[in-house]
C-alpha cells in the first residue's frame, strides 16, 4: 500500500482563503505603486545609495550626520513593503499548487505575481544604480500596472470556471473595451513622461526630461478625454444591450474613478503639482486599472468554479487483503 506524501496531506485552501490571498495580491500590487510615489515626492529615491544593500556594507539604513536617516528609512521601507508583496506573491503560488482541483489558469496567473515582484526588484535596482534617470524610473512604475490587472484576473479566476470564455456582450463592445485598455496604457506612459519632466524626480539632483511639462500635460489630458469619450460610447452600448446589474455597477465605478482622476490631474496642473495630489493621482491610476479589469471580467463568463470531489476508498473484498 502506498503511503501518502507529506505534500498530499497538506489541506487544500478553501475558496474563501484563495479569494483572500488573491485580494491581498491586488491590494499589494496597488499599494507598492503608491508607496513608490511616496519615495518620489519626498525625494528619497537615493536615500539608499546602492542595491540590494541600502548603504555600502549595510542592508539597513546607517547613521548619517549630514543627510540624516529619514530618506534612508523611506526608501528602505518601500523595499520592505516590496518584500512583503513577495511573501503574498509566494502565497498565491502555494494557494494555486495546493488547491483541489489544481487549475492551470489559476496557477499561471499566480506565477505571474512572484515573477513580477522579481522583475520589479531588478528594475528598482537598476533605477538606483543609474541615479534615478527618468528612463529608469518610468518602467519601475509602469511594471506595476499590468501586475495589478493580472492580480484582478487571478481574484476572478479563483471564483469562476475553466471553460472557454463566453462573451456576455456583443463583439463591438468587447473590442471597445480592448481599445480602452490600450488607451489606459498609453495614458500611463504619457503620465510618466509628465512626471519625468516635472519636479518629482525622486531626488533633487536627478536630471529631468528636457521637454516642456505643459506640452506633455496637454497630450496626457487629450488622451484622457479620448478615454472618457470611449466610455460614453460604451455606456450607450450597454444601454442598448440591456447590460446586467453587475456590468452597470462596474461600468459606473470605472467612469467614476476616471472622472475623479481627470479632476485630480487638472487640480494638480493648476496648483503646481503639490505632493499630496501626486499620491492621490497614483492611487487613482491603480483604481482605474482595478475598475477596468473588473469590468473586463464581468463581460465574459467561464462557467462555475469546479468542485473537488474526493475519491471514495475502495473496500477490500477479503479480510486478508485488508491486512496487507
Amino acid at each position: 500500500m502506498s503511503t501518502p506524501s507529506l505534500l498530499s496531506r497538506v489541506p487544500a485552501p478553501s475558496r474563501a482563503v484563495q479569494r483572500f490571498i488573491a485580494g491581498a495580491a491586488v491590494v499589494g500590487q496597488a499599494g507598492i505603486a503608491v508607496t513608490g510615489a511616496v519615495v518620489r515626492v519626498t525625494e528619497s529615491g537615493l536615500g539608499c545609495t546602492t542595491w540590494p544593500q541600502c548603504q555600502p556594507g549595510s542592508l539597513v539604513p546607517v547613521a548619517d550626520p549630514v543627510g540624516g536617516q529619514v530618506h534612508q528609512w523611506i526608501e528602505f521601507g518601500n523595499r520592505l513593503l516590496g518584500g512583503g508583496l513577495g511573501v503574498v506573491s509566494a502565497l498565491c503560488v502555494l494557494m494555486a499548487l495546493f488547491a483541489k482541483p489544481r487549475r492551470r489558469r489559476v496557477t499561471v496567473l499566480a506565477l505571474m505575481m512572484p515573477l513580477g515582484v522579481v522583475a520589479q526588484a531588478v528594475i528598482g535596482g537598476m533605477t538606483v544604480l543609474t541615479g534615478l534617470q527618468w528612463w529608469s524610473v518610468a518602467p519601475h512604475f509602469l511594471a506595476s500596472m499590468p501586475l495589478i490587472w493580472l492580480a484582478v484576473l487571478l481574484f476572478r479566476a479563483v471564483g469562476e470556471g475553466d471553460e472557454k470564455p463566453r462573451a456576455l456582450l456583443p463583439r463591438p463592445l468587447l473590442t471597445l473595451q480592448l481599445v480602452q485598455a490600450i488607451t489606459v496604457g498609453v495614458i500611463l506612459i504619457a503620465g510618466t513622461l509628465v512626471t519625468a519632466a516635472g519636479p518629482h524626480a525622486g531626488d533633487i539632483k536627478t536630471p529631468r526630461l528636457d521637454i516642456p511639462v505643459s506640452t506633455l500635460a496637454q497630450i496626457h489630458a487629450d488622451l484622457v478625454f479620448l478615454l472618457i469619450g470611449s466610455l460614453l460610447a460604451l455606456g450607450f452600448g450597454l444601454r442598448i444591450k440591456d447590460a446586467t446589474a453587475v456590468q452597470w455597477r462596474r461600468y459606473w465605478t470605472l467612469v467614476g474613478v476616471v472622472l475623479a482622476q481627470g479632476l485630480v490631474g487638472l487640480v494638480q496642473y493648476w496648483t503646481g503639482v503639490p505632493d499630496i495630489l501626486v499620491l492621490v493621482h497614483v492611487l487613482g491610476a491603480t483604481l482605474v486599472l482595478i475598475a477596468g479589469a473588473s469590468l473586463w471580467t464581468a463581460s465574459r463568463d467561464r462557467g462555475p468554479a469546479p468542485v473537488f470531489v474526493a475519491a471514495e476508498p475502495v473496500a477490500a473484498e477479503e479480510p486478508e487483503l485488508a491486512a496487507r
